[in-house]
């Protein structure tokens, strides 16, 4: 039994004048466990960007050539700055987000505020799963319209033969790009499920019990 549990046993077994007591004790706990919960989602998003960026500058220079060749540098560049400045604005909201919980006054300010931070995770958690769907959809799109140019520049500087039939060729390019897509994209949301997905149940948590204290 964790020290929340024992508080609310201790407040429905003792009197009437301890209750008002151990009220605001719970009340307490619940205040401090929600704001720790919405600094682990600020810190894991910090985590997040960074670790996107190192991987990033870690990618080998024939993708970017690849990309440069295709007439997509320009186009991969201002997609990326978007989704880093929405990235940016996001985390600079669970910031606010954690500020306004840690200095939260009133049950009623508390669970308004636990209800805004879980919609502001999910939000953020449906932009990163959407946005990299519709990019990874795109470029598919692109290379499909395209598929001479992709032949070609693999052909050129990739090793592929140029004997090698091209309709075969595009058929295995986009399965490959298919399932590495499908794979990449479980893994964010698995990733999301696991991580976020525990913290936003226990914020549901607190919002319950902070209801059984206001009834």
């Amino acid at each position: 039994m964790d020290e929340l549990e024992l508080l609310k046993s201790q407040w429905h077994s003792r009197d009437e004048e301890l209750p008002r007591l151990t009220y605001g004790e719970i009340y307490k706990m619940l205040l401090k466990k929600s704001s720790s919960i919405v600094k682990w989602i600020l810190f894991i998003s910090i985590a997040e960007i960074v670790f996107w960026t190192i991987l990033a500058f870690s990618l080998p220079d024939s993708s970017h050539e690849f990309t440069d060749d295709l007439g997509l540098h320009d186009i991969m560049f201002t997609a990326n700055i978007l989704y880093y400045i929405v990235f940016v604005f996001f985390i600079i909201i669970f910031y606010r987000n954690y500020k306004k919980i840690s200095t939260t006054d009133s049950i009623k300010d508390l669970m308004g505020n636990i209800i805004r931070t879980r919609k502001t995770v999910k939000y953020f958690i449906i932009y990163n799963i959407a946005g990299a769907s519709v990019m990874m959809l795109a470029i598919n799109i692109f290379y499909y319209t395209n598929q001479d140019l992709v032949f070609d520049l693999m052909v050129a500087d990739y090793g592929v033969l140029s004997t090698m039939d091209k309709q075969q060729f595009i058929t295995i390019f986009f399965w490959t790009q298919a399932i590495i897509g499908l794979v990449f994209i479980a893994l964010i949301v698995l990733f999301y499920r696991l991580v976020y997905g525990i913290l936003l149940r226990r914020l549901k948590r607190n919002y319950e019990e902070l209801e059984k204290i206001e009834a």
